[in-house]
């Protein structure tokens, strides 16, 4: 079986470049997972991830991420965290050295200070620019709302050559969000899930709904039971709309990869589909370029 690795959004593309070269130099799904990620956190052009993320409502960049491991079935989550520039190694590093699955705010701050993280700006002058016009220019209902670029959480999936998977989730988070706010992202079954004997996937969307249908434990639990992954993906997003049928709803994506190496995502039609604005997400199977596809969208 050859090796894969797909993210989410536009983006996902350096994720699966980065993280790609990982699997092809017959690295762990897990660090191809960690390193893909980072360096899309690592980008300051990308603002909703990261170092470069649009800030919270007090002008701060709070920072979430999670990451999971097939093979050993662990977790690690990161949530507020600030000062921080690769959340999701952070993650990584409260999987393998706490005793406890997740951590958040100052102390997962603290956290990673104490094993050898270096704090550093995360705010760059373009976030600082966009926040201080929003602050300018908000009312009682705009204090916090989605950005058009504030909800492309990168979510990355890695399968490697013996068939074990590991996911990752980083994000910065709804732009001018209340402080401590956190979506989806850093919450295992709802932002990413992987089961190793059945497969993965990953959410991508407003995580303030998202969470309500823990929409990606859902996908992987639909493969369990028998769904191809791409019939999993948009039966999970018929349920989610199916259950949230009247919120003001600013979109929804999941994209999973079986362990046989195969691919399903699926998007809301309302958000993701305006021409300025399709649901992209990026693949790269061993030996190939990656690739950036226009996935499919649900109403």
């Amino acid at each position: 079986m050859s090796s894969i690795i797909v993210a989410t959004w536009q983006f996902g593309k350096e994720a699966c470049d980065v993280g790609g070269d990982v699997l092809a130099q017959g690295g762990i799904p897990l660090d191809a997972v960690e390193r893909g990620a980072n360096a899309v956190e690592l980008n300051p052009e990308v603002m909703s991830v990261g170092y470069g993320g649009l800030p919270n409502a007090e002008g701060v960049v709070e920072l979430d991420a999670a990451i999971m491991d097939g093979p050993a079935h662990n977790a690690g989550c990161a949530l507020a965290l600030t000062g921080i520039r690769q959340p999701i190694s952070v993650a990584r590093s409260i999987m393998e050295s706490c005793p406890h699955t997740l951590l958040a705010g100052d102390n997962a701050r603290r956290f990673a200070l104490e094993h050898g993280f270096t704090e550093e700006e995360t705010l760059t002058d373009a976030a600082k620019r966009r926040w201080e016009e929003w602050r300018a220019n908000r009312t009682a209902s705009t204090v916090a709302h989605f950005e058009a670029d504030s909800h492309d959480t990168v979510g990355v999936i890695a399968l490697d050559a013996r068939g074990d998977l590991a996911v990752g989730c980083t994000t910065s988070g709804m732009a001018w969000k209340v402080p401590g706010r956190a979506g989806d992202s850093p919450i295992i079954g709802s932002g990413l899930y992987v089961d190793n004997e059945v497969g993965a996937a990953v959410s991508t969307g407003n995580g303030d709904e998202i969470m309500k249908v823990c929409l990606s434990y859902r996908v992987v639990t639909l493969m369990e039971r028998g769904a191809d992954p791409q019939t999993a993906c948009e039966e999970a997003i018929r349920y989610l709309l199916r259950k949230l049928p009247n919120i003001v709803f600013d979109g929804a994506a999941c994209l999973a990869v079986a362990k046989d190496g195969r691919i399903g995502q699926a998007a809301t039609q309302i958000g993701f589909s305006t021409p300025d604005r399709p649901w992209l997400y990026a693949v790269r199977r061993s030996g190939e370029a990656t690739e950036l596809r226009e996935g499919v969208y649900i109403e």
